[in-house]
């Protein structure tokens, strides 16, 4: 069909560059299109133009001279916090910044060790700390300590060197593959973490869609409440991340909003099972039939309670399905040094086949020091964590987790349905496992963080929207210790509600104050000066 407009616009441009010289008219012509492909990489963004603008006028106001200074001021002033929080902690015991001239006796190091590993001043051996030590047995760590101390200097990276090493992490990941309703096809690799597990999940998909299916501007899709190791993995290994809203009421994600954002540069769907923040678990059988209709791997973090719930439909607790038995679900992360009870360093990244682990895999072929594999992060690696993962799995057995999942999730439910009934707070959503968040629609719930930290509890807070949570580990099934948890919560509230309006003080006033705050680069800012804080030594002569 002839377009009469094609006619102008060639007339437009003969005119416009009938004096020019060829040189000009290459430069013209290439300045347009580089122009123009910058504005449609500016304009066709995951962030909106708004949000960009907003970031950017907060960059440039920071240069200011009187804005920088008062700025500077402060982030100084709570440098300076942090370090003298710091030192609190360590209740004046000296550091010790340089060797010793000559060695110390084992007994004296043996003393220093038991002094720093009771610094902390919460009763985790009590229970009195949300999650972070999921279990307390004399006879599981002396076990833990004889393993460990036996294959503490071997290494799987040596596989010929250290074959039984090998043949007990494949052991491991075998039987949680079946723990997972895989099969023989499954598999995947140990991992010092939940983290490196997640990471780990993130390069396989990204270098396996760059290899299928070309897509070389990578993205995943995941709930907010997804765990921040996402954001970790995608700053590392560049890719973009696209966020999807939780349901206002049950705090698992929207399927509807997961479906809108998917597009041809995805290359994974996030699930939680359950999510860190609520411990509410998305909908993983209908993320799971996402990843099916549009050809998209995904993963089901269930870093946090996956050692719970793969024990829980035997045990009679309704829990939709989640693993390998979905047809979609292309990977799991789950943690064997949460609920699968071995010391912190171990986790299992799974995947329904190997064409997914090759992708995990890194190899160098061409070095001079050999040709060089290497399944996981970390080259060398702690044979002495695998041994003693591999002996807690074996000390347990099935029916041990399953005696202890019991425990574990009756006191979950026995403290939600008490929490339920107290006025003042609600729960977030209906928690799936051991996590129970609170909120308050009639006051600020840092106060009764505030107030349970002075009875010695540690919990978690949380933030968009403001809340806590106790994450229940074994530890809690203690005699009295629910019961101790839910009084203390009876009485702050009782002070708390005669003044509802009062404000958190302390650190808890900062908290919530830092969600005001437009310029998250100053979050930022300020995590960065308390991560330096963990790592502060006063200067000393010795």
């Amino acid at each position: 069909m002839y377009i009469p407009y094609v006619d102008a616009l060639k007339g437009f441009l003969n005119n416009a560059f009938q004096d020019k010289e060829p040189w000009q008219i290459v430069t013209i012509t290439s300045t347009t299109v580089f122009t123009i492909i910058w504005l449609r990489d500016f304009i066709f963004q995951d962030e909106s133009l708004m949000e960009r603008g907003k970031k950017q006028i907060f960059k440039w106001g920071r240069y200011i001279p009187a804005i920088k200074n008062k700025v500077d001021k402060e982030l100084d002033v709570l440098n300076r916090t942090f370090q003298e929080q710091a030192m609190q902690r360590v209740k004046g015991i000296p550091f010790i910044t340089k060797l010793p001239s000559e060695g110390l006796g084992s007994a004296e190091i043996v003393s220093l060790v038991k002094t720093s590993v009771h610094l902390g001043d919460y009763d985790w051996h009590g229970g009195k700390v949300s999650g972070t030590v999921y279990r307390d047995d004399g006879v599981l760590q002396n076990l833990i300590a004889d393993v460990y101390r036996i294959a503490s200097y071997t290494n799987p990276l040596h596989a010929d060197v250290f074959p039984g090493i090998c043949k007990m992490e494949a052991e491991v990941v075998r039987a949680t593959c079946y723990l997972f309703n895989g099969n023989a096809d499954s598999c995947g690799t140990m991992t010092t973490g939940g983290t490196e597990s997640i990471l780990l999940a993130c390069k396989a998909y990204r270098d396996y869609a760059k290899e299928v299916k070309g897509i070389t501007r990578p993205n995943l899709v995941m709930p907010v409440t997804a765990h921040s190791a996402f954001d970790k993995a995608a700053q590392y290994l560049k890719i973009k991340i696209l966020t999807v809203p939780v349901n206002p009421h049950s705090y698992t994600v929207s399927i509807a909003a997961m479906k809108r954002a998917i597009n041809k540069n995805t290359i994974m769907l996030v699930g939680s099972a359950p999510n860190f923040p609520y411990g509410t678990m998305d909908n993983i059988e209908a993320i799971s039939e996402l990843g099916k209709r549009y050809n998209i791997p995904v993963h089901v973090d269930a870093c946090l309670g996956g050692f719970l719930i793969c024990f829980m439909s035997k045990l009679g607790y309704k829990i939709g399905e989640f693993d390998f038995r979905l047809p979609g679900v292309t990977s799991i992360s789950a943690d064997t040094h949460k609920y699968g009870y071995a010391p912190k360093g171990s986790s299992v990244i799974l995947y329904r086949s190997k064409k997914y682990r090759h992708h995990q895999f890194t190899t160098t072929t061409d070095w001079p020091g050999g040709i060089y594999g290497s399944p996981t992060v970390n080259g060398s690696r702690a044979g002495g964590i695998i041994a003693a993962c591999w002996a807690t799995m074996m000390f347990f057995g099935y029916d041990g987790y399953l005696q202890a999942t019991k425990k574990i999730v009756d006191t979950t439910r026995y403290i939600e349905e008490e929490l339920r009934k107290m006025d003042g707070i609600f729960i977030f959503g209906t928690p799936a496992t051991s996590v129970i968040a609170l909120g308050s629609t009639q006051f600020d719930i840092y106060r009764l963080c505030d107030a349970l930290n002075l009875k010695g509890w540690n919990l978690n807070t949380l933030q968009f929207p403001s809340g806590i949570h106790i994450c229940v580990t074994h530890v809690h099934t203690g005699p009295g210790i629910a019961d101790e948890f839910l009084n203390d919560v009876r009485v702050a509230l009782v002070e708390i509600l005669r003044l509802p309006q009062e404000a958190a003080k302390g650190k808890y006033a900062v908290y919530g104050v830092s969600q005001t705050l437009l310029d998250r680069s100053l979050v930022s800012d300020i995590t960065r000066y308390f991560l330096d804080a963990v790592y502060y030594t006063p200067e000393t002569d010795n």
